[in-house]
């Protein structure tokens, strides 16, 4: 059974959700900005790599809202 995070961990992946987005963005100026196909080929693969990472923070903090309490733990 999935257990739900700590205030700390929800923090966490929350700001490795923020670290990734930031990483997307950049890289889709930088692939934008360049003219060498294949360094617009890889910046296409490293956006992908990311948005994965992204999708996969984003599914464990969904899979916590189905386990949070819904009531203050006394």
């Amino acid at each position: 059974m999935v257990q739900p995070m700590t205030a700390k961990e929800l923090e966490y992946i929350a700001d490795s959700m923020s670290n990734e987005d930031l990483l997307i963005k950049q890289c889709t100026v930088a692939s934008h900005t360049m003219t060498n196909p294949a360094l617009q080929q890889l910046c296409s693969q490293v956006i992908s790599v990311h948005q994965q990472h992204y999708s996969t923070l984003l599914n464990a903090i969904q899979q916590h809202q189905q386990v949070a309490p819904t009531q203050p733990q006394a």
